[in-house]
């Protein structure tokens, strides 16, 4: 006899995300008494599918795919799908640690940000409620309260050789080429992987924070983390400024003085959009709302802990023993006529000096794979994308791997920005990239993109696919993989004389034989 779940009815006084969640959760609790499925929606013995699992979706259309899942599905589809490790989990283990009680940091999430947060909060609220309306049981579970978090790999020191500049004079970026040296550590990672860049936050800033809350950079506060500190240290090494949580607008909001400050500022960290400055960090907030000066122990306390960022191996150690490169695009812009800078990118670029040591760690990336050295590869990488690539073709020019490669490179232009183009261009008049592939968007009337390319050679793309060769997509998440892959979705089903449908099946048994890779962000 199949199972269904009871469902709560249109009239129920909730939201239609509220009454989606309880439906998921009074049909996994079932599912998990013995009454019903193992997991709603997935028979015994199947493994369980992740539609939602897919960065191109929005927060919406992924949180809609989980309804009707048990609550932790229902968390994961609030996430970026990214799988980035950023919060040091995959998108599946994040939300499971959240849902048991072993993590209470629901800040983690940095290619989500703020959206993620908030929608978190309120599946979570939905789960609390839930718990107390229903069986002594459910509200016997495990409270969300803040967790030790994930594992943190090994960390070791490396020092910055360089941080060369690759686009050339003119160009409107700034990426560069940053070489770190190590005696230890190295060793460890593998191309695909991802180096972790324990970071610090700019001290021009940090001075300004302190300068604004009228306090010594010597006073000692409680920490994210819960260990005291001097304040400078403690914004300087330990705390999320750029991206204030909402916990800590919500400290500004209730000791703020003026009522229409304390009324604006709880709008912004409830995520009315509109109900603030638009991307504002710490000092925003302070210099925009000047009543809310919170004592400064519950200010910093409440911040979210600064997290390291993950950058693209772009170099194999079998290529270049002893080092690791990275590919890294210096962020810098102007906003309310303040001076901007990305926290970990200008760390690299402008604040460490060659010879200085940086804290850093190994990410491994077992979903973002070389195949057998006979296997032909397409590497699709625009901007800093390239980074994983430049290390594959390291890789196997040095193992002499027979398979053939297909890089696509794209940036605005091609004078200014094409990034490793004496490496690149050799390999090809070399024969180690059989095909080398360039989108430069303004570089004509019409802006052309990397998917532009792919469509141009559908038949042969396809052709290579049904000669088993993998596939690889690094980059954007927001704009570019989803664009790449309706290209894909479009050349599929033309080349292979497939349905939409069966097009859609097709790249989904390749992401799940290991031949469709992502490292989105």
């Amino acid at each position: 006899m199949s199972f269904i779940a009871p469902a709560l009815p249109e009239t129920a006084p909730f939201s239609p995300a509220q009454r989606a969640w309880l439906d998921g959760f009074i049909a996994g609790l079932l599912g998990d008494s013995g009454n019903g499925p193992e997991a709603a929606g997935s028979p015994p013995g199947e493994p369980e599918d992740f539609p939602w699992h897919d960065p191109g979706l929005s927060l919406d259309e992924r949180i809609a795919l989980a309804a009707g899942r048990r609550p932790e599905r229902m968390l994961m589809a609030a996430m970026a799908q990214t799988d980035c490790g950023q919060c040091g989990y995959s998108c599946q283990a994040y939300a499971e640690a959240i849902a048991s009680g072993a993590d209470g940091n629901i800040g983690r999430c940095t290619p989500g940000g703020k959206a993620t947060s908030r929608k978190l909060k309120e599946l979570l609220a939905g789960m609390a409620t839930t718990a107390v309306v229903s069986t002594p049981a459910l509200a016997a579970s495990p409270a969300i309260s803040p967790g030790a978090g994930p594992a943190q790999a090994p960390r070791f020191a490396a020092r910055l050789r360089l941080a060369r500049r690759l686009n050339r004079a003119g160009s409107e970026k700034d990426t560069r080429l940053v070489v770190l040296e190590t005696d230890a550590g190295a060793e460890r990672f593998q191309v695909g992987d991802s180096l972790g860049v324990v970071a610090r936050n700019c001290l021009e800033l940090v001075a300004a924070i302190i300068a604004r809350l009228g306090a010594s950079a010597d006073t000692p506060v409680i920490s994210p983390d819960g260990i005291e500190r001097p304040l400078g240290e403690a914004l300087s090494q330990a705390c999320e400024i750029r991206r204030p949580s909402d916990q800590a607008i919500e400290v500004l909001a209730s000791r703020a003085h003026d009522l229409e400050e304390s009324r604006i500022l709880q709008a912004t960290a409830e995520g009315y959009p509109g109900a603030g400055p638009d991307d504002a960090d710490l000092l925003d907030l302070l210099d925009g709302f000047p009543s809310a000066r919170p004592p400064l122990s519950e200010l910093i306390s409440a911040l979210d802990p600064l997290q390291p960022r993950l950058y693209s191996i772009a170099s194999s150690p079998k290529h270049t023993a002893g080092e690791v490169h990275l590919t890294v695009a210096a962020v810098r812009y102007k906003q309310r006529a303040r001076h901007r800078t990305g926290v970990a990118s200008t760390f690299l670029c402008d604040r460490v000096m060659p010879g200085a040591e940086v804290t850093v760690y190994v990410h491994p990336a077992e979903a973002f794979r070389l195949p057998a050295p006979d296997r032909p590869v397409i590497m699709i990488g625009p901007g800093t994308g390239v980074a994983p690539f430049r290390g594959f073709l390291q890789e196997r020019q040095v193992t002499a791997a027979r398979g053939r490669n297909w890089l696509v490179f794209g940036n605005p232009r091609r004078r200014t920005d094409f990034l490793f183009e004496d490496e690149l261009t050799a390999w090809h008049r070399g024969g180690l990239l059989t095909r080398l592939d360039t989108a430069f968007s303004r570089d004509q009337e019409h802006k052309i993109y990397v998917q532009h390319r792919l469509l141009e050679s559908a038949a042969e793309l396809w052709a290579w696919l049904e000669d088993g060769a993998h596939l690889y997509v690094c980059g954007d998440a927001g704009h570019m993989a989803r664009d790449v892959d309706k290209g894909l979705l479009y050349i599929v089903a033309k080349e292979g004389r497939m349905e939409p449908a069966a097009a859609k099946a097709y790249l989904a048994r390749l992401a799940g034989e290991g031949r469709y890779q992502r490292d989105v962000y």
